[in-house]
């Protein structure tokens, strides 16, 4: 029996390499590898031990490129961007060649824009979008938190970041999702609010410039962020309170993030603050060891007393985290784990499954506390 293609678009960048490897680890291969740079697409394919991979030049923004690389795919799993410009063209292409796709970003203006243009579902075929780390992994964390030894929750708060890399995919996405990202053509998220009595409220935490938290090592900036998808967690959870924190640890990102509005208000040219901003981070990580952590505390009961549980996820890159999201997100479709239509990641994929993925895959340590920490001894016992 021929087993399903699967074409990875963006196999040469960290994302869509690392999810190569993670598609290998889940038993995928014959992948279709497809990109820009042919000669990296060669390296990535010879790492795989059975020699197998398909390699083809692809671009987005080349709509006979991108045809030509969608046809034949049962499944397709976009790793380029900008998310916030490509919007849903890399799905739109994989319906119109029969194929399922898995986009390891695309917000609410893809999903948008797919509804608009008719249910996949009609045809039989799955769309997953937001199938990363933030977001994606960043709403299946508290949602497998939700079920360690809480029988009810009423607050999150949560702080993520790190010291890393800034790929040109997320340095551009970052200027785009100051005015755009969100549903209605709205900008994906509003900083300094926050969710109270179950409702964003503007304005409702500041920003700490110099500060330091349990979970992340020096002198680190949290930023109040909240983002439509944790707005969403907020009601699923049915959380009273969320304080949602972004976590600068570089001193040359900080400075640029504290300057980034006023310049684009101004009209500096955002190709050339990407630009710096990418420097920026290479200023920081400069002979450091890059990091990234995800640091959640959910609030509740637990046998009808209050209660916490805890989890703090670290990995050496959230590239590796969104990748390994991507991949299972695959893996979920190709097994019939995911119903037609289109869907974000975090309402389709199993939290339980991702988390044991990320720990028998040394994907990430994670560390649950309180009433996480009994009740995950427990479930590794019975395992």
């Amino acid at each position: 029996m021929t087993k399903p293609a699967i074409g990875v678009l963006g196999a040469s960048g960290a994302v869509g390499r690392a999810a190569v490897r993670e598609l290998r680890a889940l038993g995928h291969t014959g992948l279709r590898l497809g990109g820009r740079t042919v000669s990296t697409l060669r390296a990535v394919a010879e790492e795989g031990p059975a020699g197998h991979d398909e390699t083809v030049w692809a671009d987005a923004d080349a709509p006979d490129g991108l045809r030509a690389f969608t046809e034949g795919c049962d499944i397709v799993l976009n790793c380029v961007g900008p998310t916030y410009r490509l919007r849903a063209t890399v799905a739109s292409a994989a319906l119109a060649a029969a194929a399922h796709c898995v986009d390891v970003a695309g917000d609410d203006p893809a999903a948008e824009d797919l509804r608009a243009a008719g249910d996949p579902a009609r045809d039989g075929r799955t769309v997953v979008l937001s199938a990363g780390a933030l977001p994606g992994l960043s709403s299946l964390l508290p949602r497998w938190l939700a079920g360690q030894g809480l029988d009810g929750t009423s607050a999150l708060t949560a702080h993520c970041g790190g010291l890393e890399t800034c790929s040109p995919t997320v340095a551009h996405d970052l200027m785009l999702s100051l005015t755009s990202g969100g549903a209605d053509g709205a900008a994906y998220g509003e900083a300094l609010a926050a969710v109270r009595g179950g409702r964003r409220v503007p304005r409702a935490l500041r920003t700490a410039e110099d500060t330091e938290h349990r979970s992340f090592p020096g002198r680190v900036a949290l930023q109040p962020y909240l983002s439509q998808e944790s707005e969403r967690l907020a009601t699923v959870l049915g959380l009273d309170r969320l304080d949602w924190y972004n976590v600068h640890p570089g001193p040359a990102v900080r400075a640029l993030l504290n300057q980034l509005p006023g310049r684009l208000a101004a009209g500096d040219d955002p190709a050339e603050l990407a630009g710096r901003l990418i420097l920026a981070a290479d200023l920081d990580l400069a002979g450091r060891k890059p990091w990234y952590v995800m640091d959640f505390e959910l609030s509740g009961t637990a046998s009808g007393r209050p209660a916490t549980a805890g989890l703090s996820l670290r990995a050496a890159s959230s590239y590796r985290l969104t990748a390994a999201v991507g991949a299972l997100a695959v893996d979920a479709v190709l097994r019939a784990g995911v119903p037609a239509g289109v869907h974000f990641a975090c309402d389709v994929l199993d939290p339980e499954a991702v988390v044991r993925h990320l720990r028998e895959g040394n994907v990430a340590d994670l560390r649950p506390t309180g009433a996480a920490a009994g009740a995950d001894r427990v479930e590794e016992g019975v395992l």
